[in-house]
């Protein structure tokens, strides 16, 4: 009866969480003052060939700042870190690494081609790709996360037992 209730109460949380994260990365990506996003006299640009903007942010970090080099590349594999760690623990079916690495795809897919329809923030193909890795390193925590649980369980399961 605990442990449902504590799955049950995981998954609550879990599902909290994701709205949380939905809403912030909404905020971040297209209404966001800090990311320049508000500009009025900015030209809109995008990038269609894989890895130029990564090339370009590790050539030119030191012209361009640390600080704005590490935003960009670490700063788009983190944030798709959270989805790829909440997916598998609020929807059972979407435990599959295949499925989880998949759907981050195309929510990041779904986010670029926004901004490029709204012209807000720029659609980046370098972006898909560095997005997908964070969905990758999400599940991935989480599946071991689960792995050192189970492990943990059976040897208690064989101590008491």
């Amino acid at each position: 009866m605990f442990i449902s209730k504590h799955k049950k109460s995981c998954r609550v949380l879990c599902w909290v969480l994701f709205a949380v994260y939905v809403v912030v990365l909404v905020y971040f990506l297209f209404f966001s003052e800090r990311m320049g996003r508000m500009d009025l006299d900015r030209t809109y640009h995008y990038n269609l060939i894989p890895f130029r903007e990564i090339r370009r942010f590790l050539i030119y970090r030191e012209q361009i700042g640390l600080t704005a080099a590490f935003l960009n590349l670490a700063g788009n594999i983190l944030i798709f870190t959270p989805f790829g760690f909440l997916v598998p623990a609020m929807v059972r079916r979407l435990r599959g690494i295949f499925r989880v690495v998949l759907l981050g795809f195309e929510l990041s897919l779904a986010v670029e081609c926004v901004q490029l329809v709204t012209m807000t923030g720029s659609f980046d193909v370098d972006d898909l790709f560095l997005n997908t890795i964070g969905s990758v390193i999400g599940v991935l925590l989480y599946k071991g996360i689960q792995h050192k649980r189970d492990v943990t369980a059976d040897r208690r399961r064989r101590e008491n037992g």
